[in-house]
């Protein structure tokens, strides 16, 4: 069986081994937890995503220009991390030729009791945002690990305002079930 390895492995000197995040840089990936939550996530360039989220907890909440941590740990497997401003914080490991992704959510636990104050176009309440953050509680933290499968990936391109810009409850029935 053959491993896949970075071009070179890590060092003091070499910390970084070769990046190439073609693919996942300009894709869209639509995916469901093995919980039944439904995510969508445009990676429209190497520092920065938009989502959206169709079903589950916080269904229906919606972000652009969520500054990112993107980096490809070996050929064609992705590590996507970011930090919000309701103090949730996300990595997640997305494998698209074997579509499959591996997500960790850490929820503060105002979220966990009161995510319906999330589900909205988050941009436009970032001060609302960090106040119930800063208000809390934060702790305990609710971790949600899961498993999903990519049920859509598709390229459309870098740095598209168009990708995710409408919340998904305006967009049209049975939109987010498309397969490829």
């Amino acid at each position: 069986m053959e491993t896949t390895r970075p071009a070179y492995p890590t060092t003091v000197e070499r910390p970084v081994p070769t990046q190439d995040l073609s693919g996942a840089v300009g894709h869209r990936f639509i995916y469901t937890y093995a919980n039944g939550w439904q995510y969508e996530m445009y990676v429209k360039n190497a520092t920065t995503i938009d989502y959206r989220i169709h079903t589950g907890h916080v269904g229906g909440r919606w972000v652009k220009d969520q500054r990112v941590d993107l980096a490809m740990l070996t050929r064609g497997v992705y590590k996507i991390s970011w930090n919000e401003p309701t103090g949730t914080s996300v990595c997640v490991t997305v494998v698209p030729a074997e579509r499959v992704l591996h997500g960790v959510i850490f929820f503060p636990d105002w979220i966990k009791d009161h995510g319906e104050r999330t589900v909205l176009f988050q941009n436009d309440h970032l001060d609302e945002m960090r106040a119930f953050r800063d208000a809390g509680p934060t702790y305990p933290i609710y971790e949600v690990p899961e498993f999903a499968r990519i049920t859509l990936d598709e390229y459309v391109g870098e740095d598209d305002e168009k990708v995710i810009s409408v919340a998904p409850g305006e967009l049209p029935a049975g939109w987010s079930d498309r397969t490829n």
